[in-house]
This record gives C-alpha cells, sequence and structure tokens, in this order.
C-alpha cells in the first residue's frame, strides 16, 4: 500500500536535502579504488575536474527526476524501477563527489537549481502514463550514455582514475535504459528529444565552470 501524500512528500524533501547536501555513499567498490594518481598539468586537472562536475550534476538530476517520475508513476512496478535506478545513480554521485575532491575542486553552485528544474521535469513525465515516464527514463539514459563517450574522448589520457568512473557509469546508464525499455517504456517523439538534447547543453556549458 502506498504510503500518504504528506508522508510521500516529506521522504522526497528528504531525500533532495541529501542528494543535495550530504556526502553520498557507495555500496560497490568505487571504480577507480586502487589507481595511482596520474601527474596533469594545472591546465589537464581543471579540464578533468570541469567534466567530472558536468557528471556529478548530470547525476543530480537523474536523482531528481527519478524521484519526480516515482512521484506520480502510476505502476507500482514501474515506480519500484525507477527507485531502483535512482539508489544506484547515488553510487554516481559518490564516485563523482569523491573525484572532485581528489582534483582539488567542488561541485555545481547551481545543483539545487538542477535539482529542482529536474524535479518537475520528472512530475510531468509521470504524470504523463507509465509508457512516456519510462520512455523519458529510457532517453535520459542514451542521451547520457552519450555524454559519457564523448567525455572519454575529452579527458586526459593519463587520468585513469576519471576514465575508470566514467566507463561503469556509462555501463549503469545502459543497464538502466534497458530496463525501462523492458517495462515498457515508449520512443520519445523527435521534437521532445531535440529539447532534452538543448536543455543538457545547457548544463553542461555552465556546470563545466559554475
Amino acid at each position: 500500500m502506498p504510503a500518504p501524500l504528506p508522508e510521500t512528500l516529506i521522504l522526497h524533501f528528504d531525500r533532495a536535502l541529501r542528494t543535495l547536501f550530504v556526502e553520498a555513499r557507495s555500496r560497490r567498490p568505487h571504480p577507480d579504488a586502487g589507481l595511482p594518481e596520474a601527474e596533469m598539468s594545472e591546465a589537464e586537472r581543471r579540464h578533468a575536474a570541469g567534466l567530472m562536475r558536468i557528471n556529478h550534476s548530470g547525476e543530480v538530476c537523474a536523482q531528481a527526476l527519478y524521484q519526480g517520475q516515482a512521484l506520480t508513476a502510476r505502476n507500482p512496478e514501474a515506480a519500484r524501477a525507477l527507485i531502483e535506478a535512482a539508489e544506484e545513480e547515488t553510487e554516481h554521485l559518490a564516485w563523482c563527489e569523491k573525484r572532485l575532491n581528489e582534483l582539488q575542486s567542488r561541485k555545481s553552485l547551481l545543483n539545487p537549481f538542477w535539482y529542482a528544474g529536474s524535479f518537475g521535469l520528472g512530475v510531468l513525465a509521470g504524470a504523463l502514463g507509465d509508457k512516456w515516464n519510462l520512455g523519458f527514463l529510457a532517453e535520459t539514459e542514451r542521451q547520457v550514455e552519450g555524454h559519457l563517450n564523448t567525455h572519454l574522448d575529452w579527458l586526459p589520457a593519463q587520468d585513469a582514475k576519471s576514465r575508470a568512473i566514467v566507463e561503469q557509469m556509462k555501463i549503469d546508464e545502459r543497464k538502466h535504459a534497458d530496463t525501462a525499455l523492458a517495462h515498457g517504456g515508449a520512443p520519445l517523439p523527435a521534437p521532445v528529444r531535440l529539447a532534452m538534447k538543448l536543455t543538457a547543453k545547457v548544463l553542461t556549458r555552465t556546470a563545466y565552470r559554475v
């Protein structure tokens, strides 16, 4: 039996605070565990940090999207799949945050803004029905996977630690997309996919610096 709405909203608010202000924890070993820190120039270090900051903000958005989608999902099985994806994305948050600290950098100052906007989009997607809700999840993960592929090209070649994290994130994102489609997700219309790509460009260009 689902929790009453006020209790559910309190739980989602608590999740938002934890995502934004509490250090994330990973149940799995960090993908870069045991890898040595590479020698990088100051410019290379800043560049790697900028890319990992984008990835961290992307995971903040993923948390918010899935929480919003789960809130309005009509099928309990779909809601469960969304919550499970969100829990795995928490590990990505932990990996990116730790890597940012190692690179002597910080998280995006705009993360609360990214979270609020993404949560609203998730609520809307869930309200449209489960096939579109899950289709939105699948498309989000496909686009994130594409961004991660680009980051593998852009990261300094010697930065094995960041590259290991991005590689594992890419594997997980592909699995989430496949799960969403297996649960009945529908392909999104081309204009929606284009709007998602344009929104992602705003985030990536801003989070790299701010």
